[in-house]
């Protein structure tokens, strides 16, 4: 069934964010007033991972730009057409002049239904057509309000909305699963290798600051630093294969990664200076965001602006992960660079790394694998309710399925 169209300009107003003023900066500590950025623009919702806040000046200055909830924010320089709606306890953020919010919405549509058109196949070929520039291409807001959208009965909207909603309820609830498994991983290392309160410790010596039995030694003498190359742009027999190829784009905040921007042939890995990396690889990024680490869940190659690190024994991946996970902060704190900060090879003879006893490292891994496990197999259910999402998407937008 074919539904009769309406442009966004129809139903609802377009307004764009706004740059603090000069002088003004965001903060890392929380006040009434968050400040969204393109970079906390997620698939279908916010990444709270990192979320900065302005003081109350700021906002005075900029409170006509904030976006409240059931509002669409759209990103329109940079990463164009991230969508997403701005939930309830972040109703009333500042937002950045990067984005737009779609605000004032009809109340015969119904703003997921809109949210989740702009976020299909459909919706993002009309955003992509509309984006104008060379240098720095941008959305213009009276672009946005130009966009065409088959516009059903509200009732037909809420039904389809509901269906696509269903499925983002179950990741969102699987991802803070994932959160809570790698929070409650982390304090378990903290307890046993930064507090010291590992199992048998009341019978345990310390020796010059460490247990005895522990080892000081610096990070380069406890793992291998791999580095990895770039097959060249320019040749198209290198690109587009079925090896996922790892960036500092491609990193997340909780242990797996599994998919990248970017994939290469097994031509391309032939003519670059990475080898493919193994499942469980541990990726450092050394250049632009530093020192962001992940697990590889699948095999990868990986650019030059990242290390693969390979733990000696008596370390293992596992371990190893959350013990620089614990001290990520000394590698950026050494980071150098006259332009940009870079983590570079003798980066790793700088920084200290206790080594523990076998037993202790083993039975910390024993407690933490199952951990790892479940979130191993909790992103992997998120994929496969991703795939099924959007594959219903477009389908339910045209008719195609009825509701």
């Amino acid at each position: 069934m074919r539904y009769q169209s309406k442009k966004i300009g129809e139903i609802a107003s377009v307004k764009g964010g706004k740059r603090l003023p000069k002088g003004m900066f965001v903060i890392d500590e929380p006040t009434p007033h968050p400040y969204l950025r393109i970079v906390d623009f997620a698939d279908y919702g916010i990444d709270r991972t990192n979320i900065k806040y302005i003081d109350e000046e700021a906002f005075e200055k900029t409170k006509h730009y904030t976006i409240d909830k059931n509002d669409i924010y759209i990103s329109i320089a940079g990463s164009i057409g991230r969508v997403g709606i701005v939930p309830d306890d972040l109703s009333g953020a500042n937002l950045t002049e990067n984005a737009a919010k779609i605000t004032n919405i009809s109340g015969d549509v119904d703003h997921r239904y809109l949210m989740y058109y702009l976020h299909g196949s459909t919706g993002q070929g009309e955003i992509t057509n509309r984006t104008g520039g060379t240098s720095q291409p941008k959305l213009a807001l009276y672009r946005i309000a130009a966009i065409d959208f088959p516009c059903p009965p509200l009732s037909i909207q809420t039904k389809t909305a509901d269906i696509l909603s269903a499925y983002d309820n179950l990741i969102e609830n699987n991802r803070r699963r994932i959160q809570l498994l790698e929070q409650a991983a982390r304090l378990l290392y903290k307890e046993w290798f930064v507090r010291l309160r590992f199992p048998g410790h009341e019978h345990t010596k310390i020796i010059n600051g460490i247990p005895a039995g522990w080892k000081k030694k610096t990070a380069i003498e406890v793992m291998d630093v791999l580095s990895g190359g770039t097959p060249k742009t320019t040749n198209p027999a290198y690109w587009d294969g079925d090896i996922p190829f790892f960036t500092p784009k491609d990193s997340v905040d909780y242990a797996y990664v599994f998919e990248t921007e970017k994939t290469i042939t097994e031509e391309g890995l032939k003519n670059c200076n990475s080898k493919l990396y193994g499942r469980d690889t541990l990726f450092i990024t050394a250049r632009g965001t530093v020192g962001k680490i992940n697990l590889a869940q699948r095999s990868m190659a990986m650019n030059q602006s990242c290390y693969a690190l390979i733990a000696r024994p008596p370390l293992n991946q596992h371990f190893m992960y959350f013990a620089l996970a614990e001290n990520i902060e000394q590698f950026r704190s050494r980071a150098v660079g006259a332009v940009f900060d870079a983590i570079i090879v003798d980066t790793f003879k700088m920084i200290p790394f206790v080594v523990p006893d076998k037993k202790i490292i083993d039975l910390f891994t024993e407690n933490v694998l199952p951990m790892l496990l479940q979130m191993d197999n909790l992103s992997m259910q998120n994929r496969q309710l991703n795939h099924t999402r959007d594959l219903l998407l477009p389908r339910l937008m045209n008719g195609a399925i009825a509701v």
